[in-house]
């Protein structure tokens, strides 16, 4: 079992996003990507894009309350499995107010025991 290194808790949440490259590198074209587990501190997704780690991609996350939270999210992990990616992100500069929204989605999941 390998040791969890994250530091905040994920949950899955049913969502998708739609992302472009901000450093003007390849194009600006925006994927639909499916969320497999968030955390106010990073997203993890699958795509069929290939994305590149260390790049930053703006992003509009739809959460539980179908608000949008526009957020920018730098990849730090990729793992292709057969002709999907799944990637881990981090949030960069999230505001600490949309962080809560996160957190407080969390907390009421954990106590209907979704998490």
């Amino acid at each position: 079992m390998s040791e969890e290194r994250r530091r905040d808790k994920r949950m899955t949440m049913e969502s998708k996003l739609l992302i472009k490259r901000l450093d003007g590198g390849g194009s600006a074209e925006e994927v639909n990507i499916e969320i497999i587990d968030v955390s106010k501190s990073g997203v993890g997704f699958t795509c069929n894009k290939a994305l590149e780690i260390g790049a930053i991609y703006e992003s509009f996350l739809t959460i539980w309350t179908k608000e949008v939270l526009h957020a920018f999210l730098e990849i730090v992990r990729i793992e292709k499995r057969g002709d999907v990616y799944h990637y881990g992100s981090t949030f960069v500069g999230l505001p600490e107010m949309e962080a809560m929204r996160i957190e407080t989605y969390q907390t009421i999941a954990e106590s209907e025991g979704k998490v």
